[in-house]
């Protein structure tokens, strides 16, 4: 499902509420340097006839006249969300696009929280976690605990290592979200004891504020892939809600 609007919505998010989402990437295309199987726009390879990126400008027009739109007609707006056609941290003004959103948020709503779905690639840019420190809600993916896994459920297009990721998370603090899409097909399974105990590691070395566990809820590229229900997600995180951590799980 290709957004081909710089902001669309709201639509309702499972996760996030009545979500005003900001798509950073070519409207009519898909960039990202991850091909996820079970990503919602599709792979890659089909997304490519389009690869111009919109300009913090563009943004700030687009922006400006949805939040007024939606303020007068009394639309709420629960979320103003950085999701789009792939990764947003791939566009070069991302920095200045996030100031230009929260000052607009402040203008028009206030209320409303900045949240940035983010595959956590770009973190070893000191603009890009500046700019996501900024946000209401900084939400990292980390699908797999092994570099091994992540190559099959995401296919990272170049060097990828989790060791390096989860370094970079550290730079958070713990103040950020963690995002995990749990599922299984043939030859993984995301729950397989040896995956999920190194998993759960991670969560406890990294400490985020909270950990975002959800599974495939669309039309997936690839076929043959199955989803978890929301008990055996709850069970299978047990021992990290046990531990006090704030688990969102979401089917």
């Amino acid at each position: 499902m290709m957004r081909e609007e710089i902001v669309f919505g709201p639509i309702f998010s499972r996760r996030l509420g009545s979500s005003l989402g900001i798509n950073l990437l070519p409207e009519k295309g898909k960039i990202c340097n991850f091909d996820c199987i079970y990503c919602e726009c599709g792979w890659n390879k089909d997304g490519r006839g389009d690869t111009r990126l919109p300009s913090a400008a563009e943004l700030e027009v687009a922006l400006e006249a949805k939040l007024a739109d939606c303020r007068k007609a009394g639309t709420p707006i629960d979320s103003i969300t950085f999701s789009g056609d792939g990764e947003p941290t791939l566009n070069p003004d991302f920095p200045e696009i996030i100031g230009i959103t929260l000052r607009l948020r402040d203008t028009y709503y206030p209320a409303a929280k900045v949240s940035v779905l983010t595959n956590a690639t770009m973190l070893h840019m000191d603009a890009v976690v500046d700019a996501l420190k900024k946000v209401d809600n900084p939400i990292l993916k980390l699908d797999a605990a092994t570099d091994g896994l992540v190559s099959v459920i995401n296919q990272p297009q170049g060097h990828y290592s989790v060791r390096d990721v989860v370094g970079n998370m550290k730079k958070f603090g713990g103040d950020f979200v963690m995002q995990t899409m749990f599922l299984k097909a043939p030859g993984f399974d995301s729950s397989a004891p040896e995956q999920l105990d190194a998993w759960m590691d991670i969560v406890r070395e990294l400490r985020p504020r909270e950990v975002m566990v959800y599974t495939i809820d669309r039309e997936t590229p690839a076929k043959g892939l199955e989803k978890f229900t929301e008990a055996q997600m709850r069970s299978l995180v047990k021992p990290l809600i046990d531990e006090g951590f704030k688990i969102q799980i979401k089917g």
